[in-house]
C-alpha cells in the first residue's frame, strides 16, 4: 500500500516538473514565434536606417557592409543643399491643419450617427471611406485648376480631408457606441442641452478614441503621395514628393533618399510609440460589448 501512494505521489512530482518545462516551453516558443514574425517587417526599418548614416559606395557594396563608421554627410545634403526643411513644414502644415478640420467635423457628425442611428448618412460616409483615393485626381484636379487653386494648401488640406474624415468619423462612431448612455442621460437632468452634453461629457470621456482617430488621420496625411503628386508643385511639395529630388537620370542618391526616408518615418515612429497604448483601446471599444 505504501509502495502505491509513494509511486502516485512519484508521478504527481514528474507531471508537475513536466508541466513546468511545457509552460517554459510554450513561453520561450511564443516569443520564439513573435521573433520570426517579426523579421521581415523590421529589417526593411534597420536597412534604411544604417543606410541613411552610409556612403553611396558602402550602400551598393557587395557584399553587405555591416560594421561601418557612421556618417552625417547624408543628412547635411538634405536640409542644407535640398531645402528638406520647408518640405518638412509643408507637410506639418497639410497634416496638422487637415487633421484638426476633420476633427472639428467629425466629432460631432460620429456623435450623431452613433446616438441617432443615422444609418443612410453612415453608409454614404463608408462608401466614402471605401473608395479608393484615386478615383476622386481627376476631379480633384479639374475643379482645382478651374479655380486656379492648383500648388495651393487649400487644395492638398481639402484633399487630405476626402480620406482623413470619414476615417475619424467611422473610428468615433465605435467608439461613442461603446460609452453608456446614462452618462448623456444624466447630464440632461442635470439641465445641459445636447450641445453642453456633448462638449462636457462625452468628449473629455473620449480621449482614447480621440487621439486614435487624430493619430491614424495625421499619419495618412504626412505619408500621403498621391493627391501632392498631383495637386502640388514646388511651393507646396510635401516629403513624399520631396524625395524624387535625389532620383536623376544619371544616378539615384541612396544615401540621401535613406535619409530623408529616416526623416518622414520618424514622426509616425514616435507617435505610434507615444499613443500605441491609447490607439489599441480606441480600436476595440464596442468589440465586446453586449
Amino acid at each position: 500500500m505504501k509502495r502505491e501512494m509513494n509511486e502516485v505521489g512519484w508521478n504527481e512530482i514528474k507531471m508537475e516538473e513536466l508541466k513546468g518545462n511545457t509552460i517554459k516551453f510554450n513561453g520561450v516558443g511564443w516569443y520564439l514565434l513573435i521573433i520570426i514574425i517579426t523579421i521581415p517587417f523590421v529589417f526593411p526599418l534597420v536597412w534604411i536606417i544604417s543606410a541613411a548614416f552610409k556612403t553611396q559606395t558602402q550602400i551598393v557594396a557587395s557584399p553587405p557592409i555591416w560594421f561601418f563608421k557612421p556618417t552625417l554627410n547624408n543628412f547635411r545634403s538634405v536640409f542644407m543643399e535640398q531645402d528638406f526643411a520647408r518640405f518638412l513644414w509643408n507637410s506639418s502644415v497639410v497634416a496638422g491643419v487637415s487633421t484638426v478640420l476633420s476633427l472639428i467635423l467629425g466629432l460631432p457628425a460620429a456623435y450623431s450617427i452613433s446616438r441617432y442611428k443615422q444609418q443612410i448618412l453612415g453608409v454614404f460616409i463608408l462608401v466614402a471611406r471605401l473608395m479608393p483615393g484615386i478615383s476622386f485626381l481627376i476631379p480633384w484636379y479639374i475643379l482645382f485648376s478651374k479655380i486656379r487653386m492648383i500648388d495651393t494648401f487649400t487644395a492638398l488640406i481639402a484633399s487630405h480631408m476626402l480620406v482623413a474624415l470619414p476615417l475619424i468619423i467611422w473610428i468615433m462612431i465605435n467608439y461613442f457606441d461603446g460609452l453608456p448612455r446614462e452618462l448623456e442621460e444624466s447630464a440632461r437632468v442635470d439641465g445641459c442641452s445636447i450641445q453642453a452634453a456633448f462638449f462636457r461629457i462625452m468628449l473629455p470621456i473620449s480621449g482614447p478614441g480621440i487621439i486614435t482617430a487624430t493619430t491614424l488621420s495625421f499619419l495618412f496625411s504626412w505619408n500621403n503621395f498621391m493627391f501632392s503628386l498631383v495637386l502640388s508643385t514646388n511651393r507646396t511639395k510635401t516629403l513624399p514628393i520631396a524625395i524624387y529630388n535625389f532620383v536623376s537620370y544619371a544616378e539615384i542618391s541612396w544615401g540621401n533618399v535613406m535619409a530623408a526616408a529616416v526623416v518622414i518615418i520618424a514622426p509616425a515612429i514616435i507617435l505610434t510609440m507615444i499613443f500605441q497604448r491609447y490607439v489599441i483601446k480606441g480600436l476595440t471599444v464596442g468589440a465586446v460589448k453586449g
